[in-house]
């Protein structure tokens, strides 16, 4: 791909159209390049966007929720993240197709549509809300404060020390943001470091340390589909939670179409862990309007009609990069067809075979360390400790248990452990910190590029500037966004982001399926538009995510309020990160 968008190249009697509202600038004209050809010679030829993706998709939700749900039930719950990794599937190659027609990411198309950019504008400063929350730099402050202090961190004595950290880890993932040429490549190259590092160690663990029957629980939990957790026969007043006098709990599941079948009643629901069941469904895969950005790197990798039109440079490295403020659009003819044809299974091809398979594998292999490693039923009092769980029972299989040794003056007890169990200990440590905070630089990049592409096309006075000043927006963005991540991170607990975060993404990449479906029906011509079949997977998927988030609204927004109100209380002086 070139730097410098290229000048339209197309015949002269071709005027490019101008669907949607006006108030946004007319499509220029260009020829749509040849797709690559794939053969299994050239398999590189098949990496690109889902590289990035993929890594990003190990992050908060296969570390956080996923192993906080198999410690407590088992596999059997995984069928909710089949759902919603179908579902972004279906949504990613949808908003590439836009891509590929425009040049332009799929943010810009949503302003694009009726009634107008400065409507979008609220709708999605309100649905991406979710983004903004660094709930991922403060609970890569969990494992990396274990890896300081040689246990895990204890909130009420170590709460300034993951404060501090989260703020560090949150400004030190931004600098790869500024560096390297086009910011795609400084994010291609992190990536595929995590990729390799966490899968390998994973491997190794499921290889040499994991049984069959935890992988078999595993694999058949991601069809179990109808099956919920449901009220414990110990739970007396079937609220959910385990009040004074009764005896513990134990994890009770039931399949609501086996139920159905044998003439019962709907079974009465637990809800204690719906709030993370809900984030574990918005972070599966990507989540909210973190897949948006595959549409970014489709045009920064010079996918289709990207290649015409430019990439985002970073601010050191970058100054010989431009991007075009307008997308540019191919006539429909027959010859273009058949090479508008290569590159949708182009981009297929990219998102079942390497995108997909490695949402699967990324949930399977975190979620396989809490099933093997940790007594069944296991749940966390203060859920931010997620990051670290696992740590301690791999350290303990693998390496032999640990010695404790309490201390007489009240200081923190001594733990003393054999060599290879502080060797998977850290370890493990590490790879959680590793997902944690990549997936925050990645997260960081995707709120950017949303809104400083949006901005760039949409907004009259940023079309005057020179379009190698687009380094500079980002940079201002970037800044602005750190200001407000420092600010989060300094009064809000990481559970209570994580929760929050959760809710909001299902919000909106809810509504972001159902306004794809509009956008490509709308926008693009009759002949590049999606079938009614692929149509209609985009609105099933986004009522699902939509649902989703209405239950967790109904059960966690209360609770968000308690918390909120605990902050503006007195007494909240300091607080956990």
């Amino acid at each position: 791909m070139t730097d410098t968008p290229s000048p339209s190249a197309t015949s002269t009697d071709f005027i490019p159209p101008h669907p949607g509202s006006q108030q946004m600038p007319q499509w220029d004209g260009g020829d749509l390049p040849d797709a690559p050809v794939f053969r299994l010679r050239n398999w590189t030829a098949l990496i690109g966007p889902s590289m990035v993706m993929a890594a990003a998709a190990i992050g908060g939700g296969e570390w956080l929720t996923g192993p906080l749900v198999t410690a407590r039930y088992g596999g059997a719950l995984l069928w909710l993240s089949t759902l919603s990794i179908l579902g972004q599937v279906i949504y990613n190659i949808e908003i590439s197709r836009y891509t590929l027609y425009t040049g332009e990411p799929i943010f810009t198309g949503k302003f694009r549509t009726l009634p107008g950019p400065m409507f979008w504008l609220a709708i999605y400063l309100v649905l991406d809300c979710g983004s903004f929350l660094p709930y991922l730099a403060s609970n890569a402050a969990i494992p990396a404060a274990a890896l300081y202090l040689g246990r895990l961190p204890i909130p009420a004595t170590d709460g300034f020390l993951l404060s501090v950290l989260s703020c560090v880890i949150f400004l030190a993932l931004l600098l790869p943001l500024t560096i390297g040429g086009k910011v795609y490549n400084s994010l291609k190259v992190i990536m595929t470091f995590k990729l390799v590092v966490v899968m390998g160690f994973l491997i190794f663990l499921a290889v040499f340390y994991s049984k069959a029957s935890t992988w078999m629980e595993i694999s058949s939990g991601f069809v179990k589909f109808g099956t919920v957790p449901v009220i414990a026969d110990e739970d007396i007043n079937a609220d959910g939670v385990q009040d004074p006098g009764e005896t513990k709990h134990v994890p009770k599941l039931e399949n609501i179409a086996t139920s159905w079948g044998q003439g019962r009643l709907l079974p009465k629901f637990d809800l204690s862990m719906i709030g993370i069941l809900v984030s574990m469904i918005a972070i599966s895969g990507n989540g909210g309007l973190t897949n948006t950005p595959i549409s970014n790197f489709t045009r920064e990798q010079g996918w289709g009609m990207g290649r015409h039109v430019g990439a985002i440079p970073s601010i050191v490295g970058g100054h010989a990069i431009e991007l075009s403020h307008v997308g540019m659009v191919f006539k429909v003819t027959q010859d273009s067809m058949v090479r508008w044809g290569k590159w949708v299974r182009h981009i297929e091809r990219e998102q079942f075979w390497l995108w997909m398979p490695a949402c699967f594998l990324g949930l399977a292999l975190p979620s396989m360390l809490s099933v093997q490693f940790l007594p069944r039923g296991t749940e966390l009092k203060d859920k931010y400790q997620a990051a670290a769980m696992t740590a301690e029972g791999v350290g303990n299989a693998v390496g032999g248990p640990v010695t404790t040794i309490e201390s007489t003056d009240g200081t923190a007890p001594q733990v003393r452990r054999p060599t290879l169990n502080y060797v998977f200990w850290c370890m493990t440590l590490f790879c959680g910190f590793l997902v944690l905070a990549t997936s925050m630089a990645s997260t960081a990049d995707g709120v950017l590029r949303r809104w400083v592409d949006v901005c760039w096309t949409a907004l009259p006075f940023l079309r005057n500037w020179d379009t190698k000043h687009i380094g500079k927006l980002y940079f201002a963005v970037l800044c602005i966004y750190a200001v407000l991540g420092l600010i989060m991170l300094t009064f809000v607990r990481g559970d209570v982001l994580l929760i929050f975060s959760g809710m909001m993404y299902n919000y909106a990449l809810g509504f972001s399926s159902l306004h794809v479906a509009v956008i490509n029906t709308v926008l693009l011509p009759p002949e590049l538009r999606p079938s009614m079949a692929r149509r209609g997977m985009l609105v099933v998927g986004g009522i699902f995510f939509l649902t989703a988030a209405v239950i967790s609204s109904i059960v966690e927004v209360p609770k968000l309020v308690n918390e909120i109100n605990k902050l503006r209380s007195p007494a909240a002086v300091t607080k956990p990160a």
